[in-house]
């Protein structure tokens, strides 16, 4: 093997503070940790980002760790397809796939779309995040941003109808979707979906707590709702055709971009509407995301605009649209 073919795999943590905090029903936090694998050969580098979940028991320590565990692999020439077998689905292999993804199409001359036969994505206007707090408080951020033409309002539980009204008083041209991260439970599950369609929502995310949402199979839903923590990839989608309307794709739950483009093709097959969602993170991970944005009826990508900062050659955010990304960052 000559030295222009050696491959070389790296992994590290990064930090990025965010604007303020950012709070949902589990807890707030003043900074996105990511992790960012790095896959060199022949003088091109691929990059892909991931942020580990605690919720899923990710941390950014071992999610480096089991990145850096695939450098024997990836030196072997470990392709994109092996990888989905060799790794399971996770923070960890959506950064490596994406890294993988973005030295491919470097070594091609291609765009990430192009070399995987997808549509090329355009500018999306994007949901923007209202973090969970008092309805005063939700009342004043949601004013801030009422001038956006989709706003996604977090909810946690007692209280949840008073926060929805006073938000959409504050922006009432804006159109409202909800994100309750499992917190309502059955016997709050009926009054608060009914305020919320008293409010204009047009959807509702994970109301109640995955593994435990059954009553949504046979409730009267007034609006569509969509699953988060319910649907991780494709092998979760047909158990919830009878409880959701629509599924949340994020990266790092599928464990990269090969998965999700699959999942979002079989979650379209039974008649799933489709979120492109994300975690708090860089323009990094916003942009494998981007190409699932031709398949999806809502865009869930404003990770860098809750950033203090974002990294260099960040996505281009114009208001709320959000255009692909230039070579220079990924794909």
């Amino acid at each position: 093997m000559t030295s222009s073919k050696l491959v070389s795999l790296a992994a590290r943590i990064e930090r990025f503070p965010i604007a303020g905090s950012f709070t949902i029903s589990r807890g707030a936090k003043t900074e996105a940790v990511t992790v960012v694998a790095e896959v060199s050969r022949g003088g091109l580098t691929g990059r892909g980002e991931c942020v580990p979940y605690p919720r899923y028991g990710e941390t950014p320590e071992a999610t480096q760790a089991a990145i850096q565990a695939m450098q024997e692999a990836v030196a072997g020439g470990l392709t994109r397809e092996a990888l989905q077998a060799a790794m399971p689905s996770g923070a960890a292999r959506n950064a490596l796939d994406c890294a993988l993804i973005d030295l491919e199409a470097k070594a091609a001359g291609l765009r990430a779309w192009n070399l995987l036969g997808r549509p090329a994505p355009a500018e999306r206007t994007t949901a923007y995040t209202i973090s969970l707090g008092t309805p005063k408080a939700m009342a004043a951020a949601a004013a801030k941003a009422a001038h956006r033409p989709l706003l996604k309002i977090k909810l946690g539980g007692d209280g949840d109808p008073e926060r929805i009204a006073a938000v959409r008083k504050a922006a009432p041209e804006a159109e409202l979707i909800v994100d309750a991260n499992e917190a309502w439970s059955e016997a709050s599950l009926e009054h608060n979906l009914a305020a919320c369609a008293a409010s204009g929502v047009t959807l509702v995310e994970q109301p109640l707590p995955a593994g435990r949402d059954e009553a949504l199979a046979w409730i009267r839903r007034p609006l569509s709702v969509c699953a988060d923590e319910s649907v991780h990839d494709r092998k979760s989608l047909a158990p919830l055709r009878e409880r959701y309307d629509a599924v949340n794709i994020k990266l790092d739950k599928t464990g990269g971009l090969t998965e999700a483009l699959a999942m979002a093709d079989a979650a379209q097959a039974l008649g799933f509407e489709i979120m492109i969602g994300c975690m708090v993170a860089t323009s990094l991970s916003m942009a494998p995301a981007m190409l699932v944005t031709p398949q999806a009826r809502f865009v869930d990508l404003d990770g860098p605009l809750l950033l203090a900062r974002d990294r260099d050659h960040g996505l281009r955010y114009d208001g709320s649209l959000v255009y692909p990304p230039d070579a220079s960052l990924w794909g």
